[in-house]
């Protein structure tokens, strides 16, 4: 009886396991197309002229006055990303 106990604990972590393992690969493919979006998104804003936020200029300007975890509050704050995102996206347009 405590053997099938066992098995029965092992077929659900299993099961447990693939459904976790299903869900990182479609997240994995999620953000994989809203990369692909942003891509695009970025290429029809260059070539139709369209001007960029309004808040980058702040951000670049809390950069340049070394305040860059206030560009980082800021970022987050206003476009709702994670600490990473706002990090890379104060990265990325203080390279510009």
């Amino acid at each position: 009886m405590d053997f099938s106990y066992v098995l029965l604990l092992a077929i659900f972590l299993l099961s447990i396991l693939t459904i976790l393992l299903n869900v990182i690969n479609k997240v994995k493919l999620l953000e994989a197309r809203v990369k692909s979006m942003n891509y695009t998104l970025d290429q029809i804003a260059e070539k139709s002229n369209i001007p960029e936020n309004p808040v980058n200029k702040d951000l670049r300007y809390l950069v340049e006055s070394e305040k860059e975890v206030e560009a980082v509050k800021k970022a987050r704050e206003v476009f709702g990303f994670s600490l990473l995102e706002a990090k890379k996206y104060v990265d990325e347009i203080n390279k510009t």
